[in-house]
Parts: structure tokens; sequence; C-alpha cells
């Protein structure tokens, strides 16, 4: 467990960064804001967030050179965490307007929340509001040493809004799901040192800022 409180918060102009960075500071972080890729590549904790569609974020990502930067802090085995579309962006790729590339850090796509419930019935989308977390059916994987540790589940609710979840690859990545009409959509993903989450802790109260505190403890 590290005593440093460092994170840096990638700004790619695509991300709600005032909330996001409140949040962090609630948690007690040391933050740091950057649009440069260099500091990113140096940041001790870096967080990537995200919100609006897939291939505009990507093409921001790209523009600003932080899609080698990205990658290569992943490398560096440092701790790194994204949130909403800075989740997706992980992965290989989405359907969101099309089929367009991300950066392929997660093994997996994004694809589009159902808009029936496993019982044929119409189910908004985008999903919007509070949902609890439950554990991966697959593997009921522990959340022990992880952001979501102590946290309780299929009791402790977080505030989402998307319209697209990514489907992991390798189900091993899966760190929590939600029920969306009897589909079991995952909300959360760890592999290594790299944590990311489909809700937004920023809007999800004092739960959310407790998580992001543990993340600062990795």
């Amino acid at each position: 467990m590290s005593s440093s409180r460092k994170v840096t918060l990638l700004d790619y102009g695509m991300c709600n960064m005032l909330n996001v960075a409140r949040a962090f500071e609630h948690a007690g972080a040391e933050l740091t804001v950057t649009e440069d890729p260099r500091d990113a590549l140096a940041a001790e904790r870096l967080v990537v967030p995200g919100v609006g569609a897939f291939s505009d974020s990507m093409k921001e990502v790209r523009t600003r050179g932080h899609d080698d930067a990205i990658r290569r802090f992943v490398e560096t085995g440092r701790p790194m965490l994204g949130i909403c579309v800075g989740m997706q962006i992980l992965f290989e790729g989405s359907d969101e307007f099309g089929q367009a590339a991300g950066l392929g850090i997660i093994g997996g796509w994004i694809r589009a929340v159902p808009s029936q419930s496993l019982e044929g019935q119409p189910q908004r989308v985008p999903h919007i509001g509070w949902n609890q977390l439950v554990q991966p059916r697959e593997t009921n994987r522990s959340w022990q040493g992880t952001m979501l540790e102590n946290t309780e589940p299929d009791r402790a609710a977080v505030y989402f809004v998307h319209s697209f979840a990514a489907v992991p690859a390798n189900p091993a990545d899966r760190l929590a799901d939600f029920n969306y009409g009897g589909h079991h959509l995952s909300a959360a993903i760890k592999r290594d040192n790299v944590t990311a989450t489909q809700f937004h802790p920023e809007r999800s109260g004092a739960l959310g800022i407790e998580m992001l505190r543990r993340f600062m403890d990795s």
C-alpha cells in the first residue's frame, strides 16, 4: 500500500474534469490535471475519464498523442484507472456509430446495452441512474485488494450513464457486473495494474469517494 496520494488526470477534451477532480480532491488526492502526454507517462497514478461517443474520444486521444502514452504507462505497472468512456477506449473497439478501433489494452469489445429485458420487455437506453454491483457470475471474483474492497455485493449502488458496455474477451478481467433487465453487464474490470469502471465513482456519493481512496492506496 502506497502512502502517496499523487494522481494525474488526463484531459483529452472529452472529459467532465471538474467533477472528477473535485471527487479526487475530496478523497485526499494530490492532484495534477494535464493535457501533456509526457506528464501522463510520468504519472505516479494515471486516471483517464471520459464522456461522449467512443469514436470522438479515440480521435482526440490519437490526435493529442495520448494513445501511445496510455499504452506505455500501462507497461510501467503503475496504477491506472479508466472511468466510463475512459474504460471503453481501453478495449479493442466499439460498435457505437459503426465500428471504431480502441487502444486494444484489454481484449474485448464495446456492445450496445440491450433495449429489451431477458423477458422481452422494453427498457430504457441509455441506462441512467443507480444500480447495484454484483460479482461476475462466471468467476465470482473477490474484490479484496481492489478499489471495491469492503463494497457489499448486491447492496452497494453506484451511478451509471451509458448506452454501451464492455464485453471482455477474458471473463477473468471482469471485476464487477450489474443487472439490467436480467442481463449481466460489465460494471468494472481489472487486469494487473489497470482498473476501469463503467459507472461514475465521482457521482456515486460517499461510496464512490471511498473507492477512489482505495484506488490511491494501490
